[in-house]
């Protein structure tokens, strides 16, 4: 199976991973989109970028490649190494280095590598299964156009009374309707006093249960108490601004604390720093709280040390 395998298989449960000395392909999630123009519909996805910069090796692509093919720790770095030399050998000559499922890679003016994600697979496991459609636009005015034509075809047909009635049918009409008034107006009436009832009988049970609780009430001696003053010192504490030089950011703890032994070892005083926003495990060299010194004690750990040391501040 190829390096850019594997990484696929990670991204759907890691949001960064690490290829040792190259750079690191990173998830961000991605809202749902429904492009209102086009009727098209879009899940939700993670979007992949990449960074140059993180390419100290946490050990989480090497161990689950050498677990997946069953061989050591250290073979499978030497090989992944060899396939780091032949993309960084492949971008060198102008060429673009394309990494199925991932993206495309190339070198621009400044020798710096660009990414394009090729968005092909969507590493959100939530959205398994959902893919980008299409609508059909919904059309309103077809109904009212076949309504339209329905009533044409169709018309209502009002026809006039017969005036061949007896004499006495019209005066039953008066009569029906002067009845049905009498009777609404009677039902209503009736249903006012109701009402009117009602309300008095809420009022009175109300005042009932006032009283009632009133009678029952104990009354207590309200006289305030007077108090000692007591006065409270606050203390406000300062902020202080840490400036940290980084010596690496780990997948694995372990590999982290490990860091920090071999730098106390060497006379450094390493700490370890804790975990950043992309879950990776960060070694410091040493901390600082002038801004001047760090940045000298940085220049000197590029030049004696190790050129991929970075400034990290935490106010």
């Amino acid at each position: 199976m190829r390096t850019e395998q594997y990484i696929t298989e990670l991204l759907y449960r890691y949001n960064c991973v690490v290829v040792p000395e190259f750079g690191a392909f990173l998830t961000q999630m991605k809202s749902a989109i429904i492009h209102e123009t086009n009727h098209e519909f879009h899940p939700p996805s993670k979007i992949v970028s990449f960074n140059g910069q993180l390419s100290t090796n946490d050990g989480l692509l090497v161990s689950f490649m050498a677990e997946a093919e069953k061989t050591s720790y250290d073979e499978m770095l030497k090989r992944v190494l060899l396939v780091v030399q032949q993309w960084k050998a492949t971008l060198a000559q102008g060429e673009r280095l394309l990494l199925a499922n991932i993206g495309e890679l190339w070198l621009n003016k400044e020798a710096k590598i660009q990414f394009q994600p090729l968005n092909q697979v969507n590493y959100l496991t939530s959205s398994f299964g959902l893919s980008s459609f299409v609508t059909a636009p919904v059309a309103r005015e077809v109904l009212k156009e076949e309504v339209e034509t329905l009533e044409e075809k169709i018309p209502f047909m009002i026809t006039p009374e017969s005036r061949k009635e007896s004499g006495i049918r019209p005066y039953l009409k008066y009569a029906a309707v002067i009845l049905l008034a009498v009777a609404t107006g009677f039902t209503g009436y009736r249903l006012y006093n109701d009402t009117l009832d009602n309300q008095q009988l809420v009022r009175q049970n109300a005042q009932e249960q006032v009283s009632k609780n009133i009678q029952e009430a104990t009354f207590f001696n309200t006289a305030p108490l007077e108090l000692p003053a007591v006065s409270l010192n606050i203390a406000t504490e300062k902020k202080v601004t840490v400036h940290q030089i980084i010596a690496g950011a780990f997948r694995v703890q372990e590999n982290a604390e490990k860091k920090a032994l071999q730098l106390k070892a060497k006379g450094y005083n390493a700490t370890y720093v804790g975990v950043n926003d992309y879950g990776l495990h960060m070694v410091a060299y040493g901390s600082f709280t002038d801004a001047n010194k760090a940045i000298n004690y940085l220049n000197k750990i590029k030049r004696t040390e190790s050129s991929e040391a970075w400034l990290l501040t935490v106010k």
